[in-house]
């Protein structure tokens, strides 16, 4: 035991993956049923310290950064949508193009919603205190409150409520995370649900894979070429993001080590503790990519009819609705599910279907927004640095 806890994390997570692919394959039901149980847990502990974490690191990070907070904030808000709907078109135009033929009208899809989710023994209903939207407006008030009136009473005790946060992560969150993943994937692979995708979606799931790796490099390009460092260095750096982003299907989970590897490619603590919760919850281009990947291909699959016009209204709402999606595992689909059924006309069935699929390759667009949010940062933090620095030389 003591020797894993000294492999590095990212060994671990890999550990985890294959461990419960491997024994989901053999272990008994009973068995099973424990991890799903302990995930159950896990998961509505991790739902209470969503809004926690993001009011902790949020709210002392904007007052940090001081008056100009809310112009970073636009910023990085523009430059997060614009990324989530360039990856929308990404999307549109590979998959309106490949796919058809890759992919035959009426294949046989229905049976990945067929697969039933094993039921935990108990659970442990934690709601958490505020929803995501109110604590992240309310991060958003109150940080740019500290730094417009340079407040001393409410600034120490943030930095404080910081400070229990990241202990609470340290402590609680990194070292179960493993655990977590390996539960996921014990029950994927228990159920059938990971090979039901695999049978249906093999064709497509490779060419979802190639454009988030161009996606990502893409990223990481304009990163280096604006903070004149070495791409492909800072990437690898963010690779225990993603693969714990891959096993936890959750944005919000992976916080904490997204922030560490964010940290580890020298971004300033203040706009990493900014940026990265942020962009946890308002940069999904990963997730943007894979539903209209989805959307198109189901459409294809059942023979409805679409075209770029339909798409560029979807693409650009996708962008807004998906802000609401709480940062757990398929809730990105789950917010998208209104603009789904009204553009593009999706009906029950259909959006079954898309949950289903979504959900069961959900990591893959998970991953993707996490370590996008590492590039993010890296160009906050050289326009924050260029601010500073006119600042002090105008002084």
């Amino acid at each position: 035991m003591k020797k894993l806890k000294k492999l590095p994390l990212l060994a671990r997570i890999i550990i985890a993956i294959a461990l419960g692919i491997g024994l989901g394959l053999v272990l008994p039901l009973p068995v099973v049923r424990v991890f799903v149980t302990f995930n159950s847990i896990f998961s509505n502990f991790l739902q209470f310290l969503i809004p926690l974490i993001i009011i902790g690191l949020i709210t002392p990070a904007i007052s940090d950064i001081g008056k100009n907070a809310g112009k970073l904030l636009l910023i990085t808000t523009l430059i997060a949508y614009g990324d989530t709907v360039f990856s929308g078109y990404l999307s549109y135009f590979t998959g309106s193009n490949v796919f058809p033929f890759l992919i035959s009208h009426g294949q046989g899809v229905e049976k990945v919603a067929e697969v039933k989710a094993l039921d935990p023994y108990f659970t442990i209903n934690i709601p958490p205190l505020v929803d995501v939207m109110s604590a992240l407006v309310t991060a958003f008030t109150v940080g740019l409150g500290i730094a417009f009136f340079g407040s001393k009473t409410l600034k120490p005790g943030f930095d404080e409520f910081k400070e229990i946060v990241a202990k609470t992560i340290e402590v609680a969150l990194i070292p179960l995370l493993p655990i977590y993943i390996f539960g996921i994937f014990l029950e994927m692979s228990h159920t059938g649900q990971a090979w039901h995708v695999l049978n249906v979606f093999i064709s497509i799931i490779g060419v979802i894979f190639l454009l988030h790796i161009f996606l990502l490099v893409l990223q990481y390009c304009i990163a280096g070429l604006i903070t004149h460092r070495n791409p492909f260095k800072l990437l690898w750096n963010m690779l225990p993001a993603y693969f714990t982003a891959l096993g936890t299907s959750s944005s919000a989970a992976t916080i904490p080590v997204t922030l560490n590897r964010t940290l580890k490619n020298d971004v300033s603590d203040g706009i990493a503790s900014f940026v990265v919760p942020l962009c946890a919850t308002i940069h999904l281009s990963g997730s943007c990519l894979k539903i209209v990947a989805c959307s198109v291909a189901l459409m294809l699959m059942t023979g409805m009819s679409f075209d770029l016009g339909m798409f560029t209204g979807f693409i650009l709402m996708l962008g807004v609705m998906m802000v609401a999606a709480p940062g757990v595992p398929g809730g990105a689909i789950m917010a998208a599910l209104g603009v789904i059924q009204s553009i593009l006309g999706f009906d029950a069935q259909q959006q079954a279907l898309m949950i289903a699929l979504y959900i069961t390759m959900d990591s893959f667009g998970t991953a993707c927004n996490v370590t996008g949010d590492g590039a993010i940062a890296l160009i906050i933090d050289k326009i924050h640095g260029k601010r500073e620095e006119l600042r002090v030389e105008g002084s």
